[in-house]
């Protein structure tokens, strides 16, 4: 007993657990903000180190997520920029406003459970059934998650990836690229914003960033080249619900 609890004062369990999350997270395109924070608050890491903390792993993180992807020929421009080029300005305004965080968590989790249950309860034909994307409500979408983004402190890649796969505007790899890039690019956004403020890095921060980073290579690579869509479609709804129960019961 006394073993285990040694090795749990030790930072190792936190460390391979940082890694797991990257890993998964990022094998699906993702930064895995919300399982930072959630990692940090159960090794009783100080508020003012979370967010930024979490911020700063999230855009390195998703941008080796992007560059696995966009090697294996799997990014598509046009399908990125409508929701990037409104959700970045949405995000540092919803970083300004102040709402109550319990009824946003209530209602992203609420959003991620209708979206596990299409991703799992509904076949996904990669190819088959992609249409053309609708310019006007890309923007309005990119606006309306990068302002839900900032107000709840992740990249908004958790919303987005569902949104494109039930509007068939992309296949499974274009889903995580594009994700992982709207990822690196919000974050990056409300980082910028956290510099207007005070805050703190963790002590440990280059340790966190080298094995969030290693996690983020090994899944982004198993991810992007080894894996079939059908297995991230399933890892992409198991990230999802964790998400979903970490929001509606934390």
């Amino acid at each position: 007993m006394e073993v285990i609890q040694e090795i749990f004062n030790s930072g190792i369990i936190f460390y391979l657990l940082l890694f797991l999350v990257a890993a998964l997270y990022s094998s699906v395109g993702h930064g895995g903000a919300s399982g930072y924070l959630a990692l940090m608050a159960l090794f009783s890491f100080t508020p003012e180190t979370m967010r930024p903390t979490a911020l700063l792993l999230n855009i390195f993180v998703s941008l080796t997520a992007f560059l696995q992807y966009y090697r294996g020929g799997h990014f598509n421009w046009k399908l990125f920029w409508p929701f990037a080029i409104t959700s970045i300005p949405a995000a540092f305004i919803g970083g300004l406003v102040v709402v109550d965080a319990k009824l946003y968590k209530t209602i992203l989790g609420i959003l991620l459970l209708f979206s596990v249950i299409r991703l799992v309860g509904f076949k996904f034909n990669d190819e088959a059934n992609i249409r053309r994307q609708n310019i006007l409500a890309s923007l309005i979408i990119g606006g309306i998650i990068g302002f839900l983004s900032g107000m709840i402190g992740i990249g908004g890649g958790i919303i987005l990836s569902p949104v494109i796969l039930l509007l068939h505007w992309g296949n499974m790899k274009q889903t995580a690229s594009v994700s992982a890039l709207f990822i690196f690019v919000n974050s990056l956004s409300g980082l910028a914003g956290l510099f207007t403020k005070s805050f703190h890095f963790s002590s440990d921060m280059v340790l966190l960033i080298v094995v969030a980073f290693a996690g983020g290579l090994a899944g982004s690579y198993t991810g992007a080249i080894k894996f079939n869509s059908s297995f991230l479609r399933k890892v992409l709804a198991f990230v999802l619900l964790i998400a979903s129960v970490k929001l509606l019961f934390t």
